[in-house]
This record gives structure tokens, C-alpha cells and sequence, in this order.
């Protein structure tokens, strides 16, 4: 199986799963994954694919600075419902990353480790996920802004064809190629560019809803 050299260099992710350690499914229930794998799971390689990967990846590195994020220990809320644009998508990736699933999820053994319930709709999200550690509660919204990419008018009339069937072969090569082009510069060339990928913690106040922290306190912690 050939992939595109530069899933290579996207950078990969490295959790830890309770279940997995209990049932022996890997050595202290380590996983690792790589875009990839985000990849084969949907079966294509797509703004919205790298985008689900991404964001999990940086809102996972926020939320465990010290150590191995804890999948099936997170839950994951979504703005828009499932069946609006991308979103089933992304939460495909998201539930492979995080455990997070809906109501058909794992319901658990005794108790422990269930994983349903743990992806929701929260339609007043101001971006269009949040993260949430169970254990300790720390949130943080991510979402994606890709307006400030470069157009690229050779690929919408590329598109055009390959809808209508009617692209020759090497037309479909030279959209390929545009496609997966476009996808390593959002994750190679803008993966922490802020104003693509948003990331912002949420802070709890006493007696009120979780708020995303106020613009210069979300610099200061983002550095």
C-alpha cells in the first residue's frame, strides 16, 4: 500500500487506553495513530478528514501537557449535528482518536470504561468542538478557519469535470495531485498557524456555563 510521502510528517498521536490495558490489547494500553490511519478508517484524505485529526491533536495536547492523553476518558461536543456538512465525518475520526461515541458506544463492563454518551450536540458552541477531560473537567473549543488559504481555480474547475465524469485520466491525476496538495499545506504549512486552527480553553465560572477565555488570556496560554 502506497500513501502520499507526506503523511509521514504529519505529526502522530500517542494515547492511553484503560480498556486496552485491561484486556491486554496493548502493552499498557498504549496506542499510537497517525493520520493515516484517519485516513483508511474514512477512505479518503480531505480538508475534513486532516481537519478532524488535527483538531483532536491539538486540542489533546492542551488538555494533557504532562502526560499520555487518556482515550475513553474525554468528551466530545459538537456544534453541528451529524448529518449537517462534514460533521459525521469528523466524528468518525474524533470517536477512533478519543473513544468518544454516541449512544450505540460501549456501554462498559460494570460500570467502567463506557464510552457511550461521551460525543454530543451543543449547538451554542461559539467553535465547533469541545474536548473535556472527565477527570479533571479542563475543556478546550477548537475549530478551523480555512478562508485564509491560497484559491487554487485550476482544482474548482478540476472538481467540475470529475463530478460530471467527464475528466481524462490525466486530469484526474493533476486533481489528485492539487487535492492532496492543499491538504499537507493546511497540516504541514498551517497546522499551528492560529488563525487556521483555533484553539481555545474554557474556564468554568462560579455558578455559569463554561466560557472560552477571553482573547488575550488565550494568547498568554498559548504563548
Amino acid at each position: 500500500m502506497k500513501l502520499p510521502d507526506y503523511f509521514d510528517e504529519v505529526p502522530r498521536l500517542r494515547v492511553q487506553d484503560p480498556l486496552a490495558r485491561a484486556l491486554g490489547c496493548a502493552e499498557d494500553g498504549v496506542f499510537d495513530y497517525g493520520f493515516d490511519d484517519a485516513v483508511k478508517l474514512t477512505g479518503h484524505s480531505c480538508m475534513a478528514v486532516a481537519s478532524a485529526y488535527w483538531l483532536t491533536w491539538l486540542a489533546l495536547e492542551q488538555l494533557y501537557p504532562d502526560g499520555l492523553p487518556q482515550r475513553g476518558g474525554i468528551k466530545v461536543e459538537f456544534r453541528d449535528d451529524a448529518r449537517s456538512g462534514g460533521t459525521g465525518v469528523v466524528a468518525t475520526v474524533v470517536q477512533m482518536l478519543t473513544g468518544a461515541a454516541g449512544s450505540s458506544g460501549f456501554k462498559g463492563l460494570g460500570g467502567r470504561f463506557s464510552r457511550a454518551g461521551l460525543i454530543r450536540n451543543k449547538p451554542e458552541l461559539l467553535l465547533a468542538l469541545r474536548f473535556t477531560r472527565l477527570d479533571t473537567h479542563a475543556a478546550v473549543d477548537v475549530g478551523v478557519d480555512t478562508s485564509t488559504l491560497p484559491g487554487q481555480p485550476e482544482l474548482d474547475g478540476l472538481i467540475a469535470l470529475l463530478s460530471s465524469g467527464k475528466a481524462t485520466p490525466q486530469q484526474e491525476q493533476t486533481f489528485s495531485e492539487l487535492w492532496q496538495a492543499r491538504v499537507r499545506t493546511l497540516l504541514l504549512e498551517r497546522g499551528r498557524d492560529a488563525s487556521v486552527f483555533l484553539v481555545r480553553p474554557v474556564v468554568r465560572s462560579r455558578g455559569a456555563g463554561a466560557t472560552p477565555v477571553a482573547a488575550a488570556a488565550v494568547a498568554e496560554a498559548l504563548g
